[in-house]
């Protein structure tokens, strides 16, 4: 029988609603451009920079640069400082932890269980998160895959984890919204697995053994219980 002592966290849409908060910063900062000059509609320009996620990532730094040239505008430092202002000033706004996250996290970790975060994307950006988010010191280790060199559902994040908390995989709990990344990895590695049905992911489908999660929640607050099992 398992001995659960640790339980890990993914980060985005799963100690907050970070699906939420890019759709509102997105919409904001189009909207921003188009009231400092920006000649196209909120929709035109949010598929237009849409697009220009999907090409270079989310993390590319000068997405509202590039969407002055997909509209065939020129260079024009007002508008991309007006996007730049609004879409951060939203991001910050909607920074903040899932209802029952703070209560789910103070209730585990007085019940003695270690907690871990398991994320992709740059270190500092989700350092800040959880800074921001005040969740940083609930945390016995934090493991992000720029550090690592790799990212979910790579094996090796997990395993970094297990090691820096000193527990057997098989007496740790990963759990996240993703099943293509925190499930599968999570799976691989031995671990106990809990999907949360939360932002752009929850529809996905598993499409092998592998993907599909222990148990499924709806809100985070569920994973006491299933852990009381």
């Amino acid at each position: 029988m398992r001995e659960i002592k640790a339980v890990l966290f993914d980060v985005d849409d799963t100690l907050y609603d970070s699906t939420l908060q890019v759709n509102r910063a997105r919409a904001n900062a189009v909207k921003a451009m188009r009231e400092a000059g920006l000649g196209v509609t909120d929709n035109e320009g949010l598929l237009v920079l849409e697009e220009i996620v999907k090409e270079f990532g989310s993390n590319y730094p000068n997405q509202f640069n590039e969407l002055l040239k997909k509209l065939e505008y020129e260079y024009n430092p007002r508008i991309i400082a007006a996007g730049v202002a609004a879409y951060h000033s939203t991001k910050t706004a909607y920074l903040t932890p899932f209802p029952d996250t703070v209560p789910t996290l103070l209730k585990l970790r007085d019940s003695g269980f270690m907690l871990g975060v398991v994320t992709d994307g740059i270190s500092v950006k989700q350092w800040e998160k959880l800074i921001r988010l005040g969740l940083q010191h609930f945390f016995h280790t934090v493991v992000i895959s720029s550090d690592v060199g790799c990212e979910k559902p790579r094996e090796e994040l997990f395993h970094i984890a297990a090691e820096r908390l000193s527990c057997k995989k098989e007496d740790m709990v990963m759990v996240g919204d993703r099943i293509d990344r925190d499930i599968l990895g999570a799976n691989k590695a031995g671990m106990l697995t809990v999907r949360i049905m939360k932002g752009k992911y929850r529809n996905q489908k598993p499409e092998n053994s592998l993907e599909k999660p222990d148990y499924i929640i709806e809100n985070l607050h569920e994973i006491i219980e299933i852990l009381k099992k």
